[in-house]
């Protein structure tokens, strides 16, 4: 079995903070009080999520905060500055929304699954961010909102993701009034997985990533990819789709070595091929 409960701590100044142990890569946001998506920080967590994909003690990723707000959203200071800009700021938000796009879509095709581990407030592009991660786990003090129609912004981009989580009535309700809704609530609309008390946060998010981490890479791959296609797919499309994947997964070192273990009561072997 590949080596995944090496420790690799690389501590680094600059908006997120990496560390992978156990074959978990935890991307912390360190960029305080609101741990704003500025342009910085979004190319940061874009760069360690890049890197990220074809590194093979890389099993499962963790996006996690310092502080009291996951993610305040997009830097309202930041895109303030430039409407002095001659084009009134058009050509910076421009590439803010096509990065921040870009970033909710690399979670999204990312080979590895993606945990978001939310101890506090996620806002507007903050929200979007747990929406686009595969699974999120969330404090009891946690909060979530999509505030941009009380500042005259609808939360449009925030929209894509929320809209592939929860139904089409709540989302509307978050996205018209603007409110912030507890996590029980947002477990209730489908937003996040578990609330937890924040003293048990860590360790639950840890036992769920350590426990995908166990598992063939491979096979997480293949699902992870193919869940996220079929979902857009007719249900006739959907079953032809799955049905090859399944036969190109069945086709798979790794299948039969995990079925050949299960078969002789033993412990699966992956290599990952």
């Amino acid at each position: 079995m590949a080596e995944v409960h090496a420790l690799r701590p690389q501590t680094q100044s600059g908006p997120v903070h990496e560390v992978l142990e156990k074959g978990v890569l935890r991307l912390t946001l360190d960029s305080p009080p609101a741990n704003a998506l500025s342009i910085a920080l979004m190319e940061r967590l874009r760069e360690l999520l890049d890197k990220a994909r074809d590194d093979k003690a890389v099993r499962v990723i963790v996006i996690s905060a310092v502080g009291r707000i996951f993610s305040g959203g997009h830097d309202l200071k930041e895109i303030t500055l430039h409407r002095t800009d001659p084009d009134r700021g058009r050509t910076f938000f421009e590439q803010t929304m096509r990065l921040c796009a870009d970033l909710m879509q690399t979670i999204v095709n990312h080979p590895k699954p993606v945990i978001a581990e939310v101890a506090g407030l996620a806002t507007a592009a903050g929200c979007q961010l747990v929406a686009s991660c595969d699974l999120a786990i969330a404090s009891t003090e946690a909060t979530f909102c999509t505030p941009g129609v009380n500042i005259g912004l609808f939360c449009s981009t925030p929209m894509v993701a929320l809209t592939r989580n929860v139904s089409r009535k709540q989302a509307m309700e978050m996205l018209l009034t603007g409110e912030t809704i507890e996590a029980t609530e947002a477990r209730e609309f489908g937003l996040i997985n578990r609330v937890v008390p924040p003293e048990y946060l860590n360790q639950v998010v840890n036992k769920y990533a350590e426990a995908i981490a166990s598992k063939s890479p491979l096979t997480v791959k293949i699902g992870k990819e193919a869940f996220y296609k079929q979902a857009e797919m007719s249900l006739s499309d959907a079953y032809d789709h799955t049905a090859r994947v399944m036969v190109e997964n069945m086709m798979a070192r790794d299948a039969e070595e995990g079925i050949g273990a299960f078969i002789g009561k033993r412990k699966p072997e992956w290599t990952g091929e």
